[in-house]
């Protein structure tokens, strides 16, 4: 699962303490109100209402979907997005004290200021269960990878260090995508560019922004649909 916590950036407007206790102060006068909670799940944004039902012992306690405390289960924290009567533009963080999925039920701590950064992503992004396969052709070579993510604008692969695989560079790539009627794999071929590199030791992360026809943009939309749709199964049947 990927880390929610990649999403923001950490805040401070006073000390951290003082901080937390202007947030309490606010969220004790807006019992009974609503507010947006975000985390992910394989990528994949889980973003409902939860309505504040106590505020006391500089702990929240929230009414919220099951599938949200699913994941805060997972997490551990969540972000809350910026309230419309907030006195500060700031998102908030707050921390897991406990979590009931059953009974639709969180109680928050050691709340913190955040700017949410999830915004500025342009396309929809799928974690990826199983070994995916690319191919990379660079300087007339192939390269063999593993998609660990998956957007319309790019992905995130996994393949053995090289030398020439460097930020910048326009490369072509087929992304060997299965096909869910079968056993078969669908070849989706386009042109790319090498947007970062980190090298892990033998393998090295590439984070590849693709130039797809409207083609290919359609054989990549149809497949991470199907994984949303997957996810979403999955989170259903979670149990924490």
């Amino acid at each position: 699962m990927s880390e929610v916590f990649s999403y923001y950036d950490k805040a401070v407007r006073g000390t951290e303490h003082e901080d937390m206790l202007v947030i309490l102060q606010f969220l004790k006068g807006m019992i009974g109100q609503q507010f947006s909670f975000l985390n992910f799940y394989k990528e994949i944004p889980v973003s409902y209402n939860a309505t504040l039902l106590n505020v006391e012992n500089e702990m929240a306690e929230f009414s919220v979907h099951e599938y949200q405390a699913k994941v805060i289960s997972m997490e551990k924290k969540t972000l809350i997005h910026s309230h419309p009567r907030n006195p500060f533009s700031e998102d908030m963080i707050g921390e897991a004290f406990y979590v009931s999925s059953a009974k639709k039920r969180v109680i928050l701590c050691n709340f913190g200021y955040a700017h949410i950064r999830s915004g500025l992503r342009r396309f929809v992004r799928v974690l990826l269960d199983g070994p995916v396969e690319a191919e990379l052709q660079v300087d007339g070579k192939q390269l063999k990878g593993v998609i660990k993510d998956l957007s319309l604008g790019g992905a995130a692969i996994s393949a053995k260090s090289s030398d020439t695989l460097v930020p910048g560079l326009d490369i072509n790539i087929i992304l060997r995508l299965p096909e869910h009627t079968g056993n078969s794999r669908l070849d989706v071929a386009m042109s790319a560019t090498i947007i970062k590199v980190v090298d892990n030791g033998g393998l090295c992360a590439c984070v590849i922004e693709f130039h797809a026809d409207k083609h290919a943009q359609q054989q990549i939309a149809y497949y991470i649909n199907h994984r949303q749709v997957e996810i979403i199964k999955e989170l259903k049947d979670v149990n924490v």
